[in-house]
């Protein structure tokens, strides 16, 4: 199990307690303020412990969707605008408005591990509104497996997500013509 720095001082009192159990093996200390009761943690559940608010999205939403066999190289994560900047290598953080952050958020088990990400409606939304800051190849892969789940698709949560943005038009109309 994960714990937090404040999760971990509940269990052990002190500094002193806490390298205590560190040094007999009975703690790991993962990262700064992530600890574990077992040596080895999948990346997935730190990231999700370390950042529970932050929602996790585009090349990462994608691929845990299966709508990607394309392994994300970083984790990216969603965040407020008014949310702190992220420095960590294996982290790429989007800014979201903070009115349409929530919007579209759902939880998925994956790995064992519950993460917030944002559902399929939500990111073919994304997908359709980034095509041009994406790989011509990844964009036309992800394109055909919506294409293949369409009917499954939420389209008044499409319509929804979509009336959020400026170019609401164009939006939708690159929708019709590449998904449906």
């Amino acid at each position: 199990m994960l714990y937090t720095r404040k999760e971990i001082s509940n269990i052990y009192n002190s500094t002193y307690q806490l390298n205590k159990a560190i040094y007999e093996k009975k703690i790991f200390k993962i990262q700064n303020g992530i600890y574990s009761d077992e040596e080895y943690v999948n990346p997935l559940a730190v990231v999700t412990k370390k950042y529970p608010k932050f929602i996790f999205t585009m090349d990462s939403a994608f691929y845990y969707w299966n709508l990607t066999d394309v392994i994300p190289d970083k984790f990216c994560l969603a965040a407020k605008q008014t949310s702190i900047r992220i420095n960590e290598e294996d982290i790429k953080q989007y800014f979201v408005d903070d009115e349409i952050f929530e919007i579209g958020k759902t939880i998925l088990k994956v790995e064992n591990t519950e993460i917030n990400i944002y559902n399929k409606e939500r990111m073919l939304v994304e997908l359709i509104r980034k095509k041009n800051q994406l790989p011509f190849d990844y964009y036309k892969e992800i394109v055909n497996n919506y294409r293949k789940i369409a009917n499954d698709l939420d389209t008044f949560k499409i319509a929804e997500y979509i009336s959020y943005y400026k170019n609401e038009e164009i939006l939708f109309d690159r929708l019709q013509s590449e998904i449906y």
